[in-house]
């Protein structure tokens, strides 16, 4: 990872705003600086002019016909801010915050929003020390903006309300003071701008889909251990299979798969007496549904691309012509497709992989000891770490119900439709956590099944990963406290080491745009 990534609005990669996610800093790319003034230009023209604009010198929403005198503009847009900080419940996670802040950075900085260089480098400056707004996570509908959390944001560049700095809650404007800044004082339409657009909902969902690339890439690791401890084959892998099939997914995951269990002597062992015909599903068909989480991974991660490469604030201003026009491009119906098809590709994984875990405890359909343990009734072994991904998994399906089929009516029904996106995306870490957690309970089980097989080996990926993990967590013979041992699993799956051990056949980012 660089230390830093530089801002070049429009074209932003999601491998930068995955950098940005994971902690590096923000540079903002200096030649943006004469759209903006230009802009800002154009505010300028349209105050002095006198004639009514919406955002500009006129209430919001529904009261947007009701005209503010010039003198009184200034204090406009302190109140919009001050009285949309109305969210309640958890603060957002700090490393979602700071990539809000990007994505506003590069939201404004295409020009079009009318705010001032200045405006810019006040934001740029409280990423840049370190401070952090805290922002409730709950208020957003996902619709004329995420109002309420963006509020909280520009608030505390104001002066007002709280930053997190190095996990600690300061007030604003001491934390200001601390990192010799001034309160930000907001000048027209700059309230609106910064409190207006997707960049919440956005923020949460590429944090969803990071960490379920994340997850996805240890369950194709654990899936093949499985299916090694298993003593399944990899017939169902073929290349000319999946070649029938023409989904891209499908064929990459299948590949991958081959690539992690090739020269397996576990797999060799059975080649020519076993009296299998075909394996479960949870083996078998695992291309077929991780080949479709892949597929719509991709799909939600151009979405998120786009909308994070985009200005979706309102009114926007047309230099150019000298133009303000109000639009929807606030409605974050993209953000909240993409987060529902996260939603559903972080089920499936984990759905997929409990069911690979209750087979392998499963004497009946593995061939191995009940429960993986060589003592079965006096140990009672992997019974209940199952049982918790069983809970976890169903869990995640009660979370998965479609956010954007939801609308409610606000703002006395000038808001008439709105996308449930931020709530829909806000979901979606949690959920990777859940999978996590299953993944790292597939990874102890696999490890524990391929133990028996000895001396037989797995193949050299395969082997890796298991000893990243017997580096942390031994084989189980007697019962022992599991917890701590399914976090060291887990650690390993969230912290991207296990995919990291198992080598080069991993499948390449999916927090990168297809070709």
């Amino acid at each position: 990872m660089t230390t830093s990534v530089t801002l070049k609005p429009g074209s932003v990669t999601l491998a930068d705003w995955q950098e940005i996610y994971r902690g590096a800093g923000v540079i903002l790319d200096e030649q943006v600086r004469p759209k903006i003034e230009a802009g800002a230009r154009t505010i300028e023209a349209i105050v002095a002019k006198g004639e009514p604009v919406y955002g500009i010198n006129t209430g919001f929403g529904k009261l947007a016909s009701v005209r503010i005198d010039s003198s009184e503009l200034t204090t406009l847009q302190r109140n919009i801010v001050l009285s949309h900080a109305a969210g309640v419940g958890a603060p957002l996670p700090q490393q979602v915050v700071r990539l809000v802040m990007a994505l506003k950075l590069a939201s404004l900085a295409q020009g079009a929003s009318g705010v001032r260089w200045s405006t810019i480098e006040h934001l740029r400056a409280c990423l840049d020390a370190g401070l952090v707004p805290l922002i409730p996570g709950q208020g957003s509908v996902g619709a004329s903006g995420d109002l309420a959390p963006l509020a909280h944001m520009t608030a505390a560049l104001m002066g007002v309300g709280a930053f997190l700095v190095n996990s600690e809650l300061v007030p604003a404007e001491k934390a200001l003071r601390a990192a010799q800044l001034e309160p930000l004082v907001l000048g027209p339409k700059e309230g609106l701008a910064l409190l207006n657009g997707t960049q919440v909902s956005t923020a949460l969902a590429l944090a969803g889909l990071l960490e379920a690339e994340r997850v996805f890439q240890a369950a194709l690791v654990t899936g093949a251990l499985a299916t090694d401890a298993a003593k399944g084959s990899d017939g169902p892998f073929d290349p000319r299979i999946q070649a029938l099939r023409r989904h891209r997914g499908q064929a990459e995951v299948a590949t991958a798969l081959r690539d992690l269990m090739k020269g397996s002597a576990i797999r060799a062992s059975h080649l020519t007496n076993d009296d299998r015909v075909q394996d479960p599903y949870c083996l078998r068909c695992q291309p077929q549904v991780m080949g479709a989480v892949l597929d719509l991974l991709r799909q939600a991660g151009d979405t998120l691309e786009t909308e994070a490469n985009g200005v979706s604030d309102n009114p926007l201003v047309f230099a150019e012509t000298g133009e303000v026009i109000s639009g929807g491009n606030f409605h974050a119906e993209p953000v909240a497709f993409a987060a529902d098809m996260i939603a559903m590709a972080l089920c499936e994984i984990g759905s997929l992989a409990e069911r690979r875990i209750a087979m392998l405890v499963d004497p009946a359909l593995s061939g191995l000891p009940a429960f993986l343990t060589p003592k079965p009734g006096l140990n009672s072994g992997f019974m209940i770490p199952q049982v918790t991904a069983a809970a976890l998994v169903s869990e995640n399906k009660q979370r998965a119900y479609p956010a954007s089929v939801d609308s409610i009516p606000t703002s006395a029904n000038q808001e008439d439709h709105v996308s449930m996106a931020t709530h829909g995306a806000r979901r979606l870490v949690p959920m990777a956590q859940n999978v996590a957690n299953v993944i790292g309970i597939e990874l102890l089980a696999a490890a524990q099944g391929c133990d028996f097989h000895a001396p037989m080996r797995s193949s050299v990926p395969l082997e890796n990963a298991r000893s990243a993990l017997r580096a942390k967590v031994q084989h189980l013979d007697d019962d022992r406290h599991m917890a701590p041992e399914m976090e060291l699993a887990t650690a390993l799956v969230t912290s991207g080491a296990l995919a990291a051990a198992a080598g080069a056949v991993i499948l390449p980012s999916v927090a990168a745009r297809a070709e």
